[in-house]
């Protein structure tokens, strides 16, 4: 597949399971509330790309996020099927599937990041392009808990599917600790593959640039 073509592809992909998502959704508020990243992000994404259009890794995080909000809201968090078989395999108390989704908050989110501030800002790969992405990552997932908060406060009961709580008092905490997890995780996992494609794209993008003579040019000398 085409670099060029696969974000459309999976932009064509990702709104038709969307719509399967929403077919048959245990509570279609919560799952609303829970897709609603996608409703905000993809938007945003398609406005962007003419001027700031992201690395192939961005774009599949990106999806592989999209995917895992919509099982969660179409089953609710804490009814998704892989969560029981987790818990049944490993002897867990809960359905840990908002785990995944948390740590997934930070694992993508983090990628996205480094990608603006090597793209807008001076930064440049080292220390401080690590902390201030993980930084980034922990104020998204910390404003995430103040949205589920507020609907909490504005539905009342409507919303307790949507925070998936679980019983757990310490939810709220263990969903931030597990984003920056994810945070860390793909910085150091990934980062040394970001950093070669934001290279590919620069050298494509300076290529695409150059007139059709200097084009030729390159391939004579």
């Amino acid at each position: 597949m085409s670099l060029r073509r696969e974000p459309t592809v999976l932009l064509v992909v990702l709104v038709v399971f969307l719509a399967l998502s929403a077919i048959g959704a245990h509570d279609l508020f919560t799952w609303i509330l829970e897709v609603a990243p996608i409703f905000i992000g993809v938007p945003i994404l398609v406005a962007t790309y003419p001027r700031f259009p992201l690395t192939p890794l961005a774009y599949r995080l990106i999806f592989v996020h999209a995917l895992i909000l919509m099982v969660g809201g179409h089953y609710t968090y804490a009814r998704v099927p892989l969560g029981f078989w987790m818990k049944d395999l490993f002897g867990f108390a809960r359905n840990h599937y908002d785990r995944i989704g948390h740590f997934a908050q930070g694992f993508v989110p983090a990628i996205l990041v480094r990608e603006v501030l090597l793209g807008k800002t001076p930064l440049r790969s080292g220390g401080w392009l690590f902390f201030l992405t993980t930084c980034v990552c922990l104020a998204v997932s910390a404003c995430y808990e103040f949205f589920e908060w507020g609907m909490a406060v504005a539905t009342g009961s409507k919303a307790d599917a949507f925070l998936g709580t679980q019983g757990d008092p310490w939810d709220t905490q263990w969903d931030m600790l597990w984003a920056l997890i994810g945070a860390v995780m793909s910085q150091l996992l990934l980062g040394s593959a970001h950093d070669r494609e934001l290279a590919r794209r620069a050298r494509r993008m300076t290529a695409d640039s150059l007139p059709p003579k200097m084009h030729m040019d390159r391939w004579i000398t």
